[in-house]
């Protein structure tokens, strides 16, 4: 009886690694490739139907415009860096536009092209450069920035960005998942104590979310684990 106990456990805690192992991939796709792309494009959309007030900032957002096009297409290297028919890039119009709300959001753009072509440091230095405060936009892209933290294996870095941007989302939507990602980098360091609370969090703050269906087992994964 003891040893298949402890065969069980053995299974529980293999499980658990992998999950951890399978982070990297899984939860990049999910924050980058999704949730922050779909919130900058509502954002863009927006400052591109009400961001008139200035010539300057018109420009700029008419600028910006194509590059929002190839970015919705998965065109990410031209949405970066322009192509032969007229359009700049992000780079170029956060370049020419600098002050401008479009040229801070070709920033955002940017940073997202960079993760997405693999350029992780790059996207790293694009998104810090961004400055935001809305309550949805800018905790996004701290997210992003820490998943491209996790991809450099920065890990400590990773998972203070990913738990930062979960204080400063402080919602059902975006907190859950910078506190799931953060708890799995903590597990694959070893800091089992930490991924417990981050894990917990999202059990009693953010109970409503999908990522608190089962969270009981991933801090049950982090307890076995720590024994």
């Amino acid at each position: 009886m003891a040893e298949q106990k402890n065969q069980n456990e053995h299974l529980n805690v293999e499980d658990a690694l992998t999950q951890s192992e399978a982070f990297l991939i899984k939860y990049k796709n999910a924050i980058i490739g999704g949730v922050v792309a779909v919130i900058i494009i509502v954002a863009g959309f927006i400052m591109y139907k009400n961001l008139y007030a200035e010539p300057r900032e018109e420009k700029a957002q008419a600028a910006l415009f194509k590059g929002q096009e190839y970015f919705e297409q998965d065109a990410f290297e031209q949405a970066l860096n322009g192509d032969s028919i007229g359009y700049a890039g992000f780079l170029k119009v956060a370049d020419d536009y600098s002050g401008t709300k479009a040229a801070n959001l070709a920033k955002a753009y940017a940073g997202i092209c960079y993760a997405q072509l693999g350029k992780y440091e790059d996207a790293v230095k694009m998104l810090d450069s961004f400055d935001g405060s809305d309550q949805m936009v800018a905790p996004a892209i701290l997210g992003a920035a820490g998943n491209c933290y996790a991809q450099l294996g920065q890990l400590d870095k990773a998972a203070s960005t990913l738990l930062s941007a979960a204080d400063k989302a402080d919602n059902n939507t975006l907190s859950p998942i910078f506190l799931l990602q953060a708890g799995e980098i903590l597990v694959k360091q070893g800091k089992y104590d930490d991924a417990v609370n981050a894990y917990t969090k999202i059990k009693d703050k953010y109970f409503q979310s999908y990522q608190a269906m089962d969270i009981d087992k991933y801090i049950e994964q982090a307890k076995l684990m720590k024994k």
